[in-house]
């Protein structure tokens, strides 16, 4: 499943580093397949990452409220996995609130920030991770992490301008994946 598309002139400093198709979710007959793209920066560990990933559920009953709060939980505990495979950790939920994406067709994002710390040589480095969830005909995902230490701040606005282009992939022909 191709995943969403990031604008590629917001790209630039970040690096594609996978691109996978998951099945995160199965139970009888309801199964959740997520295409995902994951991009880093390169600098010294931790290395700030940023995600898009677009969910296809089946069976297809399209986006409703119930579900909408059900894929938010459910993201929301996936991506507390992600970073603990990251070696982020002591994560705790700081903030939740509405973040406008660039798409008109697409719902308002729900943006959860978490405040943690990653394992670096023996020490523990603090970091800020975003996560949004919004729908645009499906459900999309899109977020990352990223240490809190000199000049993060750049690198969050970074991040938030990230999230907010991406899109479904028929949902431009002027924007593409890197």
């Amino acid at each position: 499943m191709e995943p969403p598309v990031v604008p590629r002139d917001r790209l630039e400093g970040w690096t594609l580093v996978a691109e996978a198709t998951e099945r995160p979710f199965e139970a009888g007959p309801v199964s959740v397949t997520a295409g995902t793209a994951r991009y880093e920066r390169e600098t010294q560990p931790p290395r700030p990452f940023f995600f898009a990933s677009r969910l296809r559920i089946s069976p297809d009953a399209g986006p409703n409220p119930a579900l909408t709060r059900l894929v938010e939980s459910r993201a929301r505990e996936g991506f507390r996995d992600r970073l603990a495979d990251r070696r982020i950790g002591d994560l705790a939920r700081r903030d939740e609130r509405r973040l406008d994406v660039d798409d008109p067709a697409a719902s308002p994002a729900t943006l959860t920030v978490f405040h943690g710390r990653c394992a670096v040589d023996g020490g523990r480095v603090p970091v800020e991770a975003l996560l949004a969830v919004w729908e645009a005909g499906e459900y999309l995902l899109a977020g990352g992490a990223y240490p809190t230490g000199d000049g993060f701040e750049a690198t969050r606005q970074d991040v938030l301008r990230l999230v907010r282009g991406v899109r479904p992939p028929a949902a431009s022909d002027a924007v593409e994946r890197s």
